[in-house]
């Protein structure tokens, strides 16, 4: 009995430590509003975007992700198409506005990109996880230090890549939301989703 009840309070200590796992937003939901100042100093809001069609929120990891990279040129690749539909495109990331402008440099993006450094977009829109210790120190080896890169004093936090469609009312039309970061949605299922 006495190890039954050490097992017992073992495995409920663990699962209170453990993280509780990022779900996204879901299709139908009221999407969080978003506000700030881009790369470029302007003034963005989803409340304003959405008045001129629908908005395409993606949520990336930072510069130094090569999946995250190669998503953005292709929107940027594509631009023209998701603007013929009426559509605007916002990206978002944790790291800081220095990161951001090494995005631009990288990808060559012309919409919209804000800083996210404290998480409060991602954690409203339910795609940030902690970055393990574990996970920190194998980026660091790869000279990629998540806590310089995301001025930030506490643990790292990252988003699970995830885009949104959001259309003139604010409910979500579209989502995708995938753990493995080096799966993004094409383009042309963006513009399929796009109403």
């Amino acid at each position: 009995m006495k190890i039954f009840l050490l097992s017992l309070f073992a495995a409920i200590t663990l699962a209170a430590g453990a993280q509780e796992r990022p779900e996204g937003l879901f299709i139908n939901s009221k999407a969080p509003d978003i506000s700030g100042k881009d790369q470029n100093g302007n003034n963005v809001s989803l409340k304003d975007l959405r008045k001129k069609g629908p908005v395409v929120v993606v949520f990336y990891r930072g510069n130094w992700c090569p999946y995250c990279n190669k998503e953005l040129k292709n929107l940027q690749d594509s631009l023209q198409l998701l603007t013929e539909k009426k559509a605007t495109v916002i990206a978002i990331s944790p790291e800081a506005s220095e990161g951001v402008q090494e995005t631009v440099k990288k990808t060559g993006a012309g919409f919209s990109i804000l800083s996210d450094a404290d998480a409060k977009l991602a954690k409203a829109y339910q795609v940030a996880y902690t970055v393990d210790e574990r996970m920190v120190k194998r980026l660091q080896a790869s000279q990629i230090d998540l806590v310089k890169i995301n001025n930030t004093k506490e643990a790292p936090v990252l988003p699970v890549p995830a885009v949104y469609i959001i259309n003139r009312d604010g409910t979500i039309t579209y989502r995708y939301f995938n753990e493995n970061y080096r799966e993004r949605p094409s383009v042309r299922v963006l513009l399929e989703n796009i109403r």
